[in-house]
Formats: C-alpha cells, sequence, structure tokens
C-alpha cells in the first residue's frame, strides 16, 4: 500500500509569522491543523519536518537533535529570507523544548511550547516509543504480521544513539529556560502519559518572561493538538498571538 508521506508546509497569510514545530517521531500533521486555523485568521505558518521524520522508521536513526535542531533553524532563516521579520514559535513535545531553544537563541516574539518534557525518561522507555512507532508505521503501510515481525527485528540491530543525545538536549534546555524573556504561553495536557506534566511548571516558573501564561487542558493526552481540546487550543494560541506586541 503506497502511503502518502506528511510534507512541509507554508501557508502564506499576513506580515506575522509563525513556526511550527512537531514533536519526536511525529511529523508535519501534528500541527497541520492549527497551522490552517492560524492561517485564516491572518497568521503566516511554515512547518518543516526533521530528517529522518514521517518517512521510514529505519530512516530515523540515522539522525539526532543536531541535525534536527539545525532543520529548526533553517525554518527560521528561511521565514527571513521571505521577508517575515517578526516570528514567533509553536511547538508540541520536542517541538517544544526546540521552541524555548529558540526563545534564548535568536530573536522571538512569543513562544508557545505544548506537552514540552523538561525530565529525562529512560533510555529504555524512550527506546520502547521509537518501537511502537516502527511498528505502527509499518502497519499503516499495508504490512503483513509476519512482514512486520521479520522487519522489527531488523530495526532493534540498528544502532540508537539519538536517545542519550536527547537526554542531553533536553537536560541544556532546561539549565537555560531562565534566560527566555519572550512571552511564553505554556499549554500542557493533564492525561499526557508521554513526559512528567512537572515539566510545564518548570518551564512557567523559570522562564523570566514577564508577559507569561499556563493552561491545563483537562481532557487532552500528549499529542494535544490533535486531541478532543484541540479547538479551544486553537483559539487560545491565537488570543496569545493575537496579544503580542507586533510592530
Amino acid at each position: 500500500m503506497k502511503m502518502k508521506l506528511p510534507e512541509p508546509y507554508f501557508f502564506e497569510a499576513g506580515d506575522r509569522a509563525v513556526l511550527l514545530l512537531h514533536g519526536f517521531t511525529g511529523n508535519t500533521g501534528d500541527c497541520r491543523m492549527m497551522a490552517r486555523y492560524l492561517e485564516k485568521n491572518g497568521y503566516t505558518c511554515y512547518g518543516p519536518q526533521y530528517k529522518g521524520h514521517g518517512v521510514p522508521p529505519e530512516e530515523l536513526v540515522k539522525y539526532g537533535p543536531d541535525d534536527w535542531w539545525k532543520d529548526v533553524i533553517d525554518a527560521y532563516e528561511f521565514l527571513k529570507e521571505k521577508g517575515y521579520e517578526q516570528i514567533a514559535v509553536v511547538g508540541l513535545s520536542l517541538g517544544g523544548v526546540f521552541s524555548l531553544k529558540l526563545g534564548y537563541t535568536v530573536p522571538i516574539k512569543g513562544i508557545v511550547p505544548m506537552c514540552a518534557p523538561m525530565y529525562i525518561k529512560s533510555e529504555e522507555i524512550m527506546y520502547e516509543g521509537v518501537l511502537d512507532y516502527a511498528r505502527e508505521y509499518k502497519r499503516q503501510e499495508g504490512k503483513t504480521p509476519d512482514q512486520i515481525d521479520a522487519e522489527m527485528e531488523q530495526f532493534r540491530q540498528k544502532p540508537m544513539g539519538t536517545l542519550k543525545a536527547l537526554q542531553q538536549l533536553i537536560s541544556d534546555v532546561r539549565q537555560n529556560v531562565e534566560m527566555i524573556y519572550a512571552p511564553t504561553f505554556v499549554v500542557q495536557a493533564r492525561h499526557d502519559n508521554m513526559i512528567n506534566t512537572n515539566s510545564a511548571n518548570i518551564i512557567y516558573d523559570e522562564v523570566e518572561a514577564v508577559d507569561k501564561k499556563i493552561k491545563w487542558y483537562e481532557e487532552s493526552g500528549h499529542v494535544i493538538t490533535l486531541d478532543k481540546e484541540r479547538e479551544q487550543l486553537h483559539e487560545d494560541v491565537y488570543q496569545f498571538l493575537e496579544s503580542l506586541d507586533w510592530q
């Protein structure tokens, strides 16, 4: 079965630009609905896809956080080159970690980290997540259970150095959150089983922004952008963006 692979999107609307960043093992589809909503309300939206994501999982193990951070910086520069001087960033999970890193690395108008981890999970737990992702990807390709089992056995043989580097990235960003002064809206799902939800409190407490707020979504899980409260989330992110001091 031929799968339609997710791709980067660039929706041009107004002078205000928003960078939307997906999570680890995710893809641009994670934030696409939000991007369309913001586009309808006058915001230009760009969603890059990190290397090794949205493609067969065998590709994922070839890359790591340094590659993905370069993808994020390239996306920021893409918007700059297109003439967008003022850029806000919205990121889910790993994308939320990158949104915070952007906040103390380059000029950013506002930051929305959604379900962004600040605690390190064990490599074993992270690896189980990668295996779940790989198995589901193969299932969606229409492969038989026997085919999937055989390919998963091979997949397990591939080294996954990425996970230690991911742990280091999260640790580094957590140590630098206090260097963030841009307005920040921390979004956290109450039923998030992927991360320690106290991460949201750490981000909220430690960013130095004068303009900061936090909201808990009581009915949602980790991929909050696709969950029950997504329409409310769209509206809340839009209202936050509207509150920023765009020149």
